[in-house]
């Protein structure tokens, strides 16, 4: 009987196309298993889930949660006296975007229309878990995941299409809104279909966010190339009359007065 474990945007389990409650151990043993590319032993998956449990008592609850798991006739585990896996029949979502995205960092020359969505809407692991081993998971995918929608994005922008383009860089800087290369990314899009004024925009809020979180300014070289297509479409002095930082202000301040504190590196210009 197939089985859908979805741990991407949230936990869910679906047989024939319909939910199926789990009880909170249960749960946790499917998506532990759901991040383990092979068998794992017992006992490695009672520490895990049960750490601050005495053996035996660790040992009771990996029981408990299995039989759980195995009521109503589900079939999600493969289980051995000393191993536990997930059942051939269980599809679990995250191995797929993973499996994709890593074709698509190194070979975006590949993607499939199916990929933009499936990326841009796969979201993050478990979003409401904050245990180490969930954390752990999460921030990796976050990373590939961010790096194949830069890949589409870059992609797409070189076969014409641009809207397409637009939507993958727009889910990158979603997820990250202080990346630099997401926003590059968008931005490329954005120039590349004729949007000048959506471009320059959007720099300008990667500049403000970034000046606002980090007290860091976007690289020089990105920067210089941003204020020469603005000067060439408007002709303002564009860093003034958007009331952010301007990046020679500040060098002149940190010559004198050294390295320090976001402080010392000046105000905001307003």
């Amino acid at each position: 009987m197939p089985v859908q474990l979805r741990v991407l945007n949230g936990f869910d389990v679906r047989v024939r196309g319909k939910s199926v409650n789990l009880q909170a151990s249960a749960q946790r043993l499917a998506c532990f298993l759901a991040l383990q590319s092979r068998p794992v032993r017992r006992t490695y998956v009672a520490g895990a889930l049960w750490p601050d449990t005495p053996e035996i008592r660790s040992g009771a609850n990996l029981r408990t949660a299995l039989w759980r798991l195995g009521r109503g006739g589900l079939h999600l585990v493969e289980a051995t006296v000393s191993t536990l896996r997930l059942a051939d029949e269980v599809t679990v979502d995250l191995r797929m975007c993973l499996a994709r995205a890593r074709h698509l960092v190194e070979s975006p020359v590949d993607f499939t229309d199916s990929d933009v969505e499936l990326m841009a809407g796969s979201g993050d692991l478990l979003p409401d878990c904050y245990e180490e081993w969930v954390v752990l998971e999460r921030e990796r995918f976050r990373l590939l995941r961010l790096h194949a929608l830069e890949a589409l994005c870059n992609e797409l922008v070189s076969r014409g299409r641009y809207a397409l383009a637009v939507e993958a860089g727009q889910a990158a800087v979603q997820a990250e809104p202080l990346r630099e290369s997401a926003r590059r990314a968008l931005v490329s899009a954005h120039l590349a279909d004729g949007n000048c004024g959506e471009a320059i925009r959007q720099y300008l809020d990667y500049r403000r966010v970034l000046w606002e979180e980090l007290r860091l300014l976007p690289s020089p070289a990105w920067e210089g190339s941003i204020e020469e297509l603005s000067a060439r479409v408007s002709g303002d002095d564009w860093v003034t009359n958007s009331g952010q930082p301007d990046r020679n202000n500040l060098e002149s301040g940190r010559s004198a007065v050294g390295w320090g504190t976001s402080a010392q590196l000046g105000p905001v210009a307003g």
